[in-house]
C-alpha cells in the first residue's frame, strides 16, 4: 500500500489533492462526479460576511490555454453557508477548508471569528488578492506589512489551521509568503489568477464587463510552479501549488518542488472529475516506481535553490 497522507499545519490529509476556492462551488455540486471522502480535502468557494451577487457578464472567456474570469467572488455570504451549505459538507469524513475574503481588517477578523465557532470547518484560507477599502483599493496581498497584519490579527482569532492564499501580482511573493509565516501561518497557497485581459477585435471592446479578469489555466502553470519552487526555498511552513494543474503529472512537478499538497482550479471545469484523475494518476506513478511514501518525492527536485 502506498502512503499518500500529508500534514498541512496540524490538519492531516489522507492525500495532497484537493480543489481550488472557486472552481468546486461548495462541495455538493460535485457530488455526482467525485467521491469527496476520496478527497484530501474541500477548499468551498470564497466567503464574504454578506451575500455578494459578483460582478455583472459577460465575466468569463476561454482563452487559448485557459480562462479569464471577472466573477466577482460571487457568494452566498458566510452566515448563509453555515446554515444552509455547511451541514451537507458534515456528512462527509473529508476536512473541509472555508475559504473567504473581506474589504477590512475587521471584516477579516469577523469572519474568522464566525467560522471558528462552526462545527464541520477544519481550516481557514484567508484570500489576501481582494482590495483593501480603508488603503485606496490596492489589493492586501500586494504589501507583505499587511499580509502580516492580517495574519497576525486572524491568528489572534482562530486556533484552526491557518492558510494564506497569495497573489502572484507582486514584484517578491517570497517576501509575503514570509511576512504570513511570521505572522502566524500554519501554510501559504500559491497561486491566485494572474491580471489579465481580452479584447473583441470586431467590436473594439473588453470581452469581460469588468475589462480585466484573472487568467488561469495551463497558461500560468509555468509562472505558478517557479513561484512555489521560490516561495519553499524561503519558508520553513507547508506550501500548497496551484496554477494550471490538469494532470497527474502536472501535480507531480509542483511536489517535485516541494509542495506539500496540491489544489485544482480551472480543470475541474472541462472534467469534474479531474481531481479523482488526479490522485489517481499520482498513485499510479508512486506505485510504477517503488515509491511507498508520498512525502519521500516532496522536495526532490534536482537543482540548487532560486538566484
Amino acid at each position: 500500500m502506498v502512503n499518500t497522507a500529508v500534514s498541512i499545519g496540524g490538519l492531516r490529509l489522507a492525500n495532497p489533492v484537493m480543489p481550488a476556492s472557486g472552481t468546486f462551488g461548495y462541495g455538493e455540486e460535485y457530488a455526482d462526479f467525485v467521491d469527496l471522502n476520496r478527497l484530501g480535502a474541500v477548499v468551498v468557494k470564497g466567503l464574504s460576511l454578506d451575500p455578494s451577487p459578483g460582478n455583472p457578464p459577460p465575466r468569463i472567456i476561454e482563452t487559448a490555454a485557459g480562462m479569464l474570469n471577472a466573477i466577482g467572488l460571487q457568494n452566498v455570504g458566510v452566515r448563509a453557508f453555515i446554515a444552509d451549505k455547511l451541514p451537507y459538507l458534515r456528512n462527509f469524513a473529508v476536512p473541509v477548508i472555508v475559504n473567504f475574503f473581506g474589504e477590512t481588517v475587521e471584516e477579516y477578523e469577523r469572519l474568522a471569528e464566525i467560522l471558528s465557532g462552526a462545527e464541520g470547518v477544519h481550516g481557514l484560507e484567508v484570500n489576501v488578492s481582494c482590495p483593501n477599502v480603508k488603503c485606496g483599493g490596492l489589493a492586501f496581498g500586494t504589501d507583505p506589512k499587511v499580509v502580516g497584519e492580517v495574519t497576525r490579527r486572524v491568528r489572534r482569532i482562530t486556533d484552526l489551521p491557518l492558510i494564506v492564499k497569495l497573489s502572484p501580482n507582486v514584484a517578491d511573493i517570497a517576501a509575503i509568503a514570509e511576512a504570513a509565516e511570521a505572522a502566524g501561518a500554519d501554510a501559504v497557497s500559491l497561486i491566485n489568477t494572474i491580471t489579465g485581459m481580452s479584447v473583441d477585435v470586431d467590436r473594439r471592446v473588453p470581452h469581460l464587463r469588468n475589462v480585466t479578469g484573472g487568467l488561469s489555466g495551463p497558461a500560468i502553470k509555468p509562472v505558478a510552479l517557479r513561484m512555489v519552487w521560490q516561495v519553499v526555498h524561503r519558508v520553513r511552513i507547508p506550501v500548497i501549488g496551484l496554477g494550471g494543474i490538469a494532470t497527474a503529472r502536472d501535480a507531480l512537478e509542483f511536489l517535485i518542488v516541494g509542495a506539500k499538497a496540491i489544489q485544482v482550479g480551472t480543470a475541474n471545469f472541462g472534467n469534474p472529475r479531474a481531481t479523482l484523475d488526479i490522485l489517481t494518476g499520482i498513485e499510479q506513478y508512486l506505485d510504477e516506481h517503488g515509491i511507498g511514501d508520498i512525502n519521500d518525492i516532496i522536495g526532490t527536485l534536482r537543482a540548487g535553490g532560486p538566484v
